[in-house]
């Protein structure tokens, strides 16, 4: 039986955006594992697998079933030693639980920010009504509010990036010469971002942007089967 993925989409199945599901569809690709994406709106995914969880990435591996990507990625890292590694070692995981702590706190906090407005044009009729009502709620503000002024905060996300900014000058991944998990856990959020919205915070030119660029041509080119925004 393949490894079934289930992961967010809005109106346009074709065009899931999960975060978090991006990071395990990177996982399984560096592992080299077959596995089939079922995409679901919000509104579908409490009712997938309810006893492992309500949010997505939800994996269906056999009779196992696992929510949550951190716990996603160390099952596949455990269940498949004969794979590539996506940690490189004990320690190369604790540094990936580090690297997801920022990603999670500093990065996508800001980034939801910036496009929090368009994640919801792209959304179905009833998962926008879910999406305004409940991060309207977060945030103590309309969706329009949050997202304003979004040209003005660019520098919050520079700093933010600085320090892989500063680190991916003298190597081409976080995981160093070869990408390992610690770059699919940023990677995933700014998928998330370029499949959503079309605003760009991220240069190019810069040492994240090549990154990035870098990211995107992995596993022939597999980030880039969903077309950005």
């Amino acid at each position: 039986m393949s490894i079934v993925l289930y992961e967010l989409c809005g109106a346009d199945a074709a065009r899931p955006f999960s975060p978090f599901a991006w990071r395990i569809r990177m996982a399984l690709k560096h592992k080299g594992l077959d596995f089939e994406c079922r995409p679901k709106p919000f509104s579908e995914i409490p009712a997938i697998a309810p006893e492992a969880g309500k949010t997505v990435p939800i994996l269906v591996d056999g009779d196992r079933t696992i929510c949550d990507s951190w716990a996603i990625a160390t099952y596949l890292e455990d269940t498949y030693p004969d794979r590539p590694s996506l940690f490189g070692g004990e320690g190369g995981r604790a540094a990936a639980k580090l690297i997801e702590g920022w990603v999670n706190a500093s990065v996508s906090s800001l980034i939801a920010q910036l496009i929090i407005k368009d994640i919801w044009d792209v959304l179905g009729p009833d998962d926008q009504v879910y999406f305004r009502e409940t991060r309207e709620a977060r945030f103590g503000r309309s969706l329009e509010e949050v997202q304003s002024g979004r040209e003005d905060r660019l520098a919050e996300m520079g700093t933010a990036l600085l320090p892989l900014h500063l680190m991916l000058k003298s190597q081409p991944f976080i995981g160093g010469e070869a990408p390992l998990h610690t770059d699919y856990l940023l990677f995933g959020t700014l998928q998330w971002a370029r499949i959503t919205s079309p605003f760009q915070f991220i240069d190019p030119s810069l040492p994240v942007g090549q990154w990035r660029e870098r990211c995107l041509d992995l596993f022939d080119g597999f980030g880039r089967s969903v077309p950005a925004a």
